[in-house]
């Protein structure tokens, strides 16, 4: 007898979020999915699954797979799949998934839009530009890396303007300014304010977006919905009315602007929530979303328009069943409207009125997350919300208005919160805070054994009172070994225990060594195991914290000498063109071109650093030593798998330095490179950071071993923060956040020195000819 055949199955990757409102959707789109027979698979990180027993609870089955590395859940899905549990279709809610979603349903061949398409819209930046050259209307917009690079836009362009993330949602450090001088306030309230950001114009109209959903790859409007938001500085929506109230011709041209750009940004799969103003000039198009709206639309969208399924549409049409919903739907002949609470920030002692509100006949959805003795926070993004009410009416001003009503019946008795002392006196232990988040690489990077294509992001930071006393900042790739999620939580509880240890110790005794402490505390946590990632970002944060208290930058702190101009190399992957502009070249070799790269080099004038990553054999090595004693490079780095040849490699090429990389993380390893090869390159991300690193470069200048100074794929700060030991370095190799912050490669950079803490990259002018800069 044959096994009964499984049913069809919804992959919902990303589940749910926290928020009561996410929660909401993802239950109703497994709802939906089971009323249609499917079985139900939802992945999500695995403190998310726990956080939000509502959503696994709806689905069949519960995976913990991270939707922030769309990489990972389309292998993991695949190999699914392989086993004989290949879903029918894959779906998201969530704003951070789809990028998971569409890798995922391009893996499977399954219904779903472009991978490529998606990022896009989730790159702001990107988008826009996609949208001016198909003719779209566009502010003007420029990616900016520090205050310097915004005013220079400022000053090319009319106010006033925006300043926003790069990649965000619920209008989080969304600000105004209307000049230079407002500058400094909008960038304190980035999320993350070392990540490049957004400046762009100001575009005065009313905001309106566009519902709708996908059929056969066509866009299909549901609704257009008008917004309200509190006044500016900040933007974050306080209520909305769907449908606008808009005239009929309006209300087309919208709607038909739209589908034209949704079908330009190559997007034919799911829902979709596309923002815009009404100008003056016509219609400006703002971001664009492949999920549903936020702010309870989902709940609108099917009172105004009765009957209707949004996420069972999706599902119909992917399965290839009849979908009754033409191309051009008429206005919907009734109205929905959600406003949001926004107590006075405090905290809270009473409230009164919830009780008649949250019972009105008219109510579609009512929530309120405060109560006596919470505390409110600021309104300054859709994460700072504390409740919301959803009617339904006959008409939109009517549902505007009741919902306005409604919502100021509710009455909050608010006492201030005491103001909080944020001075790091030192007194009490600071706060750990640690995030983490997939980033996008610039460029895809290829060496000899992988290409790296995205990085986890960690930042970790010291509070105190609120307030950032400490940060250390790295990127994590698992082609490395280095695992993010681990990180994370490594560095997190060894920064716990560190805060209060070292703490104590400083305040022994007058005059004592602050890094003292600290040095011995993250020496135990390497002999019990703790990872040199881990490390690094603890000592940067607690050096960070030290030196701000102290009040010098940590290369004083730690008695190095003033770190100076940082001459770098230029590191070519492989696959990609070589410059010829002068400058020390890196080449990444260890591919089966090497022989013809090498020969291309031939005559070059600049210094040549060759770098296999132990991509080469003995044969490989026989091969082309003819060519390498011809080129007598400067560095030969990690040339081969097999040690024992090294000596030999060493005498065929006398005036090359070579050096060894691959695998050098302890005074151990440094000994055997100085040994064996008469050269290493240190990488704070393998030694766990400054201090161990300092060791190695001091043992290995005594024995007058070739000295490298090098990086993975890493933030600015981390960059900034090796580059403190350039000085006692042969060669420095630390271009790796041209990759991953999109700053533009430069020959050399300085450091901003002088400031207490750890310094920070200053994009200054190259030295005039004859001015020293350092090697």
């Amino acid at each position: 007898m044959s096994a009964a055949p499984h049913p069809r199955e919804l992959l919902l990757i990303g589940g749910g979020g926290e928020m009561t409102l996410s929660v909401d959707v993802a239950v109703q789109a497994l709802e939906q999915a089971r009323a249609r027979g499917l079985r139900t698979h939802v992945t999500n990180r695995a403190d998310t699954l726990a956080a939000t027993p509502a959503v696994t609870a709806a689905a069949d089955t519960a995976t913990a797979v991270d939707f922030a590395r769309p990489g990972d859940t389309a292998d993991w899905a695949a190999g699914r799949a392989a086993d004989g549990e290949r879903p029918a279709l894959v779906f998201g809610v969530r704003e951070m998934a789809q990028e998971a979603v569409a890798a995922t349903a391009h893996a499977l061949e399954l219904p779903g839009n472009p991978p490529a398409a998606v990022r896009r819209i989730r790159t702001k930046d990107a988008c826009r530009a996609a949208l001016a050259a198909a003719g779209f209307r566009q502010p003007a917009v420029r990616v900016c890396r520090d205050a310097s690079e915004a005013r220079v836009f400022l000053a090319a362009t009319a106010g006033p303007w925006v300043v926003k993330p790069r990649d965000g949602a619920d209008s989080a450090g969304v600000r105004k300014v209307t000049g230079p001088d407002d500058l400094p306030a909008a960038l304190a309230q980035l999320p993350d304010r070392e990540a490049p950001f957004l400046v762009e114009e100001f575009v005065d109209g009313g905001e309106f977006s566009v519902e709708g959903v996908f059929v056969g790859g066509s866009p299909r409007v549901l609704a257009v919905t008008a917004k309200e938001k509190l006044p500016p500085p900040y933007f974050v929506e306080i209520g909305h009315v769907l449908p606008a109230d808009l005239p009929e011709e309006t209300r087309r041209s919208v709607e038909e602007t739209v589908t034209a750009a949704l079908t330009a940004l190559e997007l034919r799969f799911g829902l979709f929530h596309v923002e815009l103003w009404l100008t003056a000039e016509g219609i400006v198009l703002g971001e664009v979303h492949v999920r549903i709206g936020g702010g309870w639309i989902h709940r609108m969208l099917p009172h105004v328009r009765p009957g209707l399924e949004l996420y069972g549409t999706v599902y119909d049409d992917a399965l290839g069943l009849p979908v009754d919903l033409p191309a051009r739907l008429p206005a919907p002949e009734r109205a929905a409207a959600a406003r949001y609470f926004a107590p006075p920030e405090g905290r809270v002692t009473a409230v009164s009125g919830w009780d008649a509100v949250r019972t009105h006949p008219a109510v579609l959805h009512a929530e309120l997350r405060v109560g006596p003795g919470d505390v409110v926070p600021g309104f300054r993004s859709g994460g700072d919300r504390v409740g919301a009410v959803v009617v339904g009416a006959a008409t939109p001003a009517e549902a505007r208005e009741l919902a306005r009503e409604l919502v100021a019946s509710v009455r909050f008795t608010v006492e201030p919160m005491e103001p909080v002392d944020a001075v790091d006196t030192g007194d009490d232990a600071p706060e750990v805070r640690v995030d983490l988040e997939l980033r996008p690489l610039t460029s895809s990077f290829r060496i000899s054994h992988m290409t790296i294509e995205t990085v986890d992001h960690l930042r970790l930071r010291l509070l105190q009172g609120g307030r950032t006393v400490g940060e250390g900042e790295i990127t994590a790739d698992s082609g490395y070994g280095q695992d993010g999620p681990a990180i994370a939580a490594e560095a997190e509880a060894l920064a716990r225990t560190l805060a209060a240890a070292c703490d104590d110790a400083h305040h022994g005794a007058d005059g004592a060594d602050p890094v003292a402490p600290l040095r011995a505390a993250l020496e135990k946590a390497a002999a019990d195991g703790v990872g040199a990632p881990a490390r690094m970002l603890v000592e940067m944060a607690f050096l960070d914290r030290a030196a701000r208290r102290a009040g010098v930058p940590v290369w004083r702190l730690l008695g190095l000498p003033e770190p100076g101009r940082v001459r770098l190399l230029h590191t070519v992957p492989i696959g990609e063109d070589i410059p010829l502009d002068g400058r020390p070249l890196k080449i990444k070799l260890g591919g089966a071109d090497d022989e013809q790269i090498l020969r291309s080099l031939l005559g070059v004038p600049a210094p040549l650093i060759l770098d296999a990553n132990r991509g080469w054999d003995r044969q490989d090595w026989e091969r082309l030593r003819p060519l390498l004693a011809e080129l007598a490079p400067a560095v030969l780095e990690d040339p081969v798998r097999d040690p024992a040849l090294l000596p030999a490699i060493r005498a065929a090429l006398p005036g090359t330095a070579v050096v060894l990389d691959e695998g050098i993380a302890t005074a151990g390893d440094a000994a055997f490179a100085v040994g064996t090869a008469g050269g290493l390159n240190v990488k704070l991300m393998r030694f766990g950071g400054i201090l161990p690193a300092l060791d190695a470069l001091t043992d290995a200048t005594e024995k007058g071993a070739a000295r490298m100074l090098g990086c993975f794929l890493e933030p600015p700060r981390a960059i900034a923060y090796a580059a403190q030991l350039a000085g006692l370095c042969d060669w420095s190799d630390l271009d790796g956040h041209f990759w991953v912050s999109d700053d533009r490669p430069v020959p050399s950079y300085g450091l901003d020195s002088d400031a207490p803490g750890i310094p920070r990259i200053a994009y200054t002018p190259e030295p005039a000819r004859g001015e020293a800069a350092a090697i």
